[in-house]
């Protein structure tokens, strides 16, 4: 039986390729030796996971995208949507690597295949935080060898992100991903964190000298606006990592309003 609770399933066109672009960049799906990746509560409509498969095949041609739910109705759903796929009655291409299936945390996969890639966006975010652990634990141990859970969370239209990278050794990085024009402050990142952080955002917790620190270098760099908002977050996250936070990455992925550091400097106290 699948593994987990029926929680809202909202869902949105284009809400998630801020983690999809990121995804498509990881080792662990670029150098998978078979680069199958689910798309774990895909939610009422089956569209994040045929945006993911068109996204992620353009660095693998071979890749496979499994979406999977906990409740039959969207799984029935998704395959009607992907039965108008197959006839070419939308605009994703009709030879889309796309399957669905019935599966939680349990990460059903047809022929015991590994994933390489587990994304489950939106899901944590209506459970207990103290319920984190144990599914990142049930999800990751279905990984193949060096593969990457990421777990996360956004806003409905997809300008606000953020994401644990979770292997079988634990969470590893944190990211977020903001819509850099018309930001008032980073901090916003604050109602759409993952849900192991979203209760940790006070002082005396490092995720709250994190969001702190992005603000004040958000207000410090505002005088680079002139030359466009990539640019100021470019100047933040210099600084940021010359402070001695461990931010990962350069500025091809800064630009898009990415910024991603190692979880030791979020985690929980």
């Amino acid at each position: 039986m699948p593994v987990g609770s029926i929680t809202r399933g909202t869902t949105n066109t284009n809400r998630l390729r801020r983690v999809d672009r990121w995804i498509a960049e990881q080792p662990a799906f670029r150098g998978a030796a078979d680069p199958l990746v689910v798309d774990l509560g895909f939610g009422a409509s089956g569209v994040t996971a045929f945006e993911l498969a068109a996204r992620l095949r353009r660095t693998r041609p071979d890749v496979r995208v499994l979406g999977l739910e906990i409740d039959p109705a969207r799984v029935r759903s998704a395959d009607s949507q992907l039965a108008d796929v197959r006839a070419g009655r939308t605009p994703f291409a009709a030879d889309l690597p796309v399957s669905f299936g019935l599966g939680g945390f349990e990460v059903s996969v047809p022929g015991d295949r590994r994933p390489a890639v587990i994304r489950a966006f939106n899901v944590l975010r209506q459970y207990d935080e103290a319920d984190v652990p144990a599914a990142w634990a049930r999800m990751t141990e279905r990984l193949a060898p060096g593969g990457l859970l990421v777990e996360g969370t956004c806003d409905e239209l997809g300008r606000v992100s953020s994401w644990a990278g979770v292997t079988d050794a634990g969470p590893q990085t944190f990211t977020i991903s903001l819509r850099l024009t018309g930001l008032d402050a980073p901090s916003v990142v604050a109602e759409r964190l993952p849900k192991a952080l979203i209760h940790r955002n006070v002082p005396g917790e490092r995720i709250h000298d994190l969001l702190g620190a992005l603000d004040r270098g958000w207000r410090v760099h505002a005088p680079l606006s002139v030359y466009g908002p990539s640019q100021r977050w470019i100047a933040l996250a210099r600084d940021l990592r010359d402070a001695g936070w461990p931010v990962r990455g350069g500025v091809r992925r800064w630009r898009l309003g990415e910024l991603s550091v190692d979880w030791a400097s979020v985690a929980p106290r």
